[in-house]
């Protein structure tokens, strides 16, 4: 009797590349929506241009007013959303994996509220008007606030609950600061109303040039953390045991959140809700692995950002409606939702 072999199996490593392979055909799909939002962004505006002079603004610029629109106003424009989306939804993720509360977010933890503090605060009593001082104004706020909530909840034995608390509770109070100083001081309101709403409508190539690289730095900050991240993930007590070292991971989070939450709330205004829906919707393609989810979140952040942008400038032609407000009025339906699902309920 001849002995039969047993049939083949596939090697082990040939499963990790079988899951890989759809994630990175998304992945894919999501630069190339990506591009498509970005050629978007640049064509559709509040004025109506047709794509051939949008293609002679681009290519060969002429200084009329239809090339100016389109290069020294639509482009900056494009670019500022692009990077401050991928800092928001950079900023959300980390947020989420480092608080391992899936309803965390830079807004509802006080970050971008004690960016907008500070930096409403530098306008009103420092007379600060530079993009400069924004920026610095917003890193100080961020930062102070990210320490404030950390103590408030509890420092070492701080949970996501009693972290959650403490951002709405600080959030409010700023907020409401926030407000005051506008209503005390309206030399200073025209200059902060469009600002405190989130907007991309003040872009530039300075704005660009001067916040770029804090993103930059954010993002790749970000993207070395996705291996501790995943180690968190599993409780400090399995992190510590393969080898993670959970103080320096939690610095660094936080100080990747700061550089993007900062840099990004600097340049536009507080942005909400974009770093809460775009993790949810990115661990519908990638499962819980941030080696994914980070580069997911980076791509689709823009899209959303971008497409309300777009939104915006469209819907209410030939006025526009303040990106900040498109993505609260999408935001607000989905954090409803997130936390009526029953596994929310339980937090």
């Amino acid at each position: 009797m001849v002995d039969s072999a047993p049939p083949p199996t596939a090697a082990p490593e040939a499963e990790p590349r079988r899951r890989a392979a759809p994630r990175a055909a998304g992945l894919l799909a999501a630069v190339g929506a990506l591009l498509l939002v970005l050629v978007a962004s640049v064509a559709v505006g509040a004025k109506q241009i047709p794509l051939d002079q949008v293609w002679h603004g681009l290519f060969h610029y002429t200084g009329n007013e239809t090339d100016v629109v389109v290069r020294d106003v639509r482009v900056p424009r494009t670019l500022l959303g692009l990077l401050v989306g991928a800092a928001l939804g950079l900023a959300g993720t980390v947020m989420q994996a480092l608080t391992r509360n899936p309803l965390a977010d830079p807004g509802l933890f006080g970050i971008n509220a004690g960016a907008a503090a500070a930096v409403v605060s530098g306008i009103s009593f420092l007379g600060v008007s530079s993009l400069t001082g924004y920026v610095w104004l917003a890193f100080l706020g961020a930062a102070a606030v990210s320490v404030v909530v950390y103590a408030l909840g509890g420092s070492r034995g701080a949970t996501p609950v009693r972290l959650a608390l403490a951002g709405t509770a600080v959030t409010a109070a700023l907020n409401g600061y926030v407000f005051s100083v506008q209503l005390l001081d309206t030399a200073a309101l025209d200059r902060m109303r469009f600002w405190t709403v989130g907007s991309l409508a003040s872009a530039n190539s300075t704005v660009v040039t001067q916040v770029a690289p804090f993103i930059v730095a954010g993002v790749l900050l970000a993207l070395t953390l996705a291996r501790p991240l995943n180690a968190l993930a599993l409780g400090d007590d399995q992190a510590r045991a393969l080898g993670t070292r959970l103080t320096a991971t939690r610095v660094l989070a936080l100080a990747a959140v700061t550089l993007l939450c900062g840099a990004a709330t600097a340049a536009c205004g507080p942005v909400i809700f974009v770093g809460l829906m775009v993790p949810h919707v990115v661990r519908v393609f990638t499962g819980p692995d941030m080696r994914w989810i980070l580069p997911y979140a980076a791509v689709l952040a823009p899209v959303l950002l971008l497409g309300s942008d777009i939104a915006g400038r469209v819907v209410v032609r030939p006025s526009e409606l303040q990106v900040g407000i498109v993505t609260a009025l999408l935001g607000g339906p989905l954090f409803i939702h997130l936390v009526r699902r029953r596994r929310m309920a339980r937090l």
